[in-house]
C-alpha cells in the first residue's frame, strides 16, 4: 500500500490525538501508579512515544535540535531502565502535551513543504507506527491496574456472526516464502528479508482457543498437574501462583472476567485473552495439541493452494490481495469496542476457513523471537536485535492494533511470563 503525503499527515494527526485521548479522562492519582514490570508511568509513557517522533523525524531525519531541555535524559528507552522511570523529575501533564502539540506541529510543518523523501517518509512512518504500538499498551495497562476502557471507545460492535469456525484447516507441505517482501513500502528489521523454507504438511485450528475451551482445562485441575507444563513453565507457575487466567474469578457458581473495570460472566464463544505462553503451551499438552511455528502461522494466513500443494505465491492478507482489511474481515483499531466472538468476521477467512488470523487476539506461536537469514539491524538499533533469543513469537494483532501498521508478516514478540497483553493462542494437530 503507498502511502501518500495527505494521508501521512492524517495519520500523524490522528496518531497524536488517539495518544492523548489514552490519558483524557484520568485523574492525578491515576497517572501516578505503582511500580510494576509489566507497566510504565503514564507521563512516561506519554512523553516517550512523543519524544520518539522529535528524535527520529526532527533531530535525525532533518537535523534539528530539541523542543524542551534534555529530552534525552527524560524519555529514551535505550538509556533510562524500567525501574529508573518512577524516579524521574517529570514534567507535568499539560507540559508533555504542550511538547507533544509542538512536536506534531513541526512534523506537519514540515511535510506542509512538499514530498518528504524517503528516507524521510521512512521514519515518518516508524514514528506513527511506534506511537500506535505505545496506544496498544497504554490500553493493557489500563486493564492491568483495573480502570475504566479509554474515553473513546464505544461498546462492542462485532461483525457479523457465521457457523462457527470449528475443525482444522488442512494446509499442505511445499516451499514458500516467509517474510516481507522487498517491494513493501515499509517493514520493520525483524521482517527481513522474504526466504524460503520447506513446510511439511500440517493442520491448524480454523479458530483460536475459546473461553469456554480454556476453562475446561482450568476446571480439569490443568493448574496443578506439573506433567502438563515445560520445566521453566512449572516454575513460572509456582512463583507466580497462577490458578487460572489472571483476570478470571470465581463468583458463587459462576465464572467471571475482568475487563478494565467491569466485571462480566466468561464469554464462551469468545477467545481466552490475556494467557501467557506458558499456560498456552500447557493448555496445548492437555489437549493433545501444540502451538504453530511462525512458519506455520504466516503460510496458513498467506500460503497459495492448488490442489495439495503449496503453489508458492502469497497473498496480501489472508482473504486475498484486496480488499483492505475493514470490520467486516478483522476486529481492529478499536472500532469494534472490544473483544469479539470467534464465530464474528467470517468475511475474512482464509480460503482454508481459518478465521480472524488478523485482529481480536494476537496470537502465540511455538517460535523463539530469533532473526530471519541476513538480518541487518535497522536504524532503531534498539526494536529488534537486543530481544532476539529471549521473547517468544506472536502473530496476527488484536482488537486494538491499526490497521494502517498490521500486515500478515508483522512480528510480535514478547516475554513468555506476560500475561498482561491481549493475547491468545490458536493450535495445530500434532501428527499432520
Amino acid at each position: 500500500m503507498t502511502v501518500s503525503t495527505e494521508q501521512l499527515k492524517g495519520w500523524i494527526e490522528d496518531a497524536r490525538a488517539r495518544t492523548f485521548s489514552m490519558v483524557d479522562d484520568l485523574d492525578d492519582d491515576q497517572m501516578s501508579v505503582p511500580y510494576l514490570p509489566t507497566v510504565n508511568p503514564f507521563l512516561w509513557e506519554l512523553g516517550h512515544g512523543i519524544w520518539f517522533q522529535e528524535y527520529w523525524v526532527l533531530r535525525h531525519a532533518l537535523g534539528g535540535t530539541p523542543l524542551i531541555e534534555d529530552p534525552d535524559h527524560l524519555y529514551d528507552s535505550s538509556h533510562v531502565g524500567h525501574e529508573m522511570r518512577w524516579h524521574l523529575k517529570m514534567p507535568g501533564r499539560a507540559e508533555v502535551m504542550r511538547y507533544g502539540e509542538r512536536v506534531r506541529d513541526a512534523v506537519l510543518e514540515t511535510l506542509a513543504k512538499g514530498e518528504p523523501s524517503s528516507e524521510l517518509r521512512y521514519f515518518l512512518l516508524l514514528s506513527v507506527f511506534h506511537e500506535d504500538m505505545h496506544q496498544e499498551a497504554f490500553c493493557y495497562m489500563r486493564q492491568t491496574l483495573g480502570y475504566a476502557a479509554p474515553s473513546w471507545l464505544g461498546s462492542v460492535q462485532a461483525g457479523a456472526e457465521a457457523a462457527p469456525a470449528d475443525g482444522d484447516a488442512s494446509i499442505p507441505g511445499g516451499r514458500i516464502d516467509i517474510g516481507a517482501s522487498r517491494d513493501e513500502p515499509f517493514v520493520l528489521d525483524n521482517e527481513k528479508w522474504a526466504h524460503p523454507v520447506d513446510m511439511e504438511a500440517f493442520r491448524i485450528a480454523r479458530s483460536t482457543v475459546t473461553q469456554a475451551q480454556f476453562l475446561e482445562f482450568v476446571e480439569d485441575g490443568g493448574y496443578q498437574r506439573s506433567d502438563l507444563w515445560s520445566d521453566r513453565g512449572w516454575r513460572w507457575r509456582q512463583a507466580s501462583g497462577a490458578e487460572r487466567p489472571i483476570y478470571w474469578r470465581l463468583q458463587g457458581d459462576a465464572w467471571q472476567r475482568r475487563v478494565f473495570d467491569a466485571w462480566r460472566d466468561l464469554e464462551m464463544n469468545f477467545p481466552v485473552v490475556h494467557v501467557s505462553w506458558y499456560e498456552a503451551d500447557a493448555w496445548c499438552r492437555w489437549a493433545g495439541r501444540r502451538l504453530p511455528t511462525e512458519a506455520e502461522w504466516e503460510v496458513a494466513a498467506t500460503g497459495e493452494v492448488d490442489g495439495d500443494a503449496l503453489t508458492g505465491a502469497r497473498r496480501q492478507y489472508p482473504w486475498g490481495d484486496s480488499p483492505e482489511p475493514s470490520l467486516e474481515r478483522a476486529n481492529l483499531d478499536g472500532d469494534g469496542g472490544g473483544l469479539w466472538s470467534v464465530t464474528s468476521a467470517a468475511a475474512g477467512d482464509t480460503p482454508a476457513g481459518c478465521r480472524q488470523m488478523l485482529g481480536n487476539v494476537w496470537e502465540w506461536t511455538a517460535s523463539d523471537f530469533l532473526p530471519y537469514p541476513g538480518f541487518e539491524v535497522d536504524p532503531y538499533e534498539q526494536y529488534s536485535k537486543p530481544w532476539f533469543g529471549c521473547r517468544k513469537a506472536l502473530r496476527g494483532g488484536c482488537w486494538m492494533t491499526r490497521t494502517r501498521m498490521l500486515r500478515p508478516t508483522w512480528r510480535n514478540y514478547f516475554t513468555p511470563n506476560r500475561r498482561d497483553v491481549f493475547a491468545g493462542f490458536r493450535t495445530c494437530a500434532i501428527d499432520p
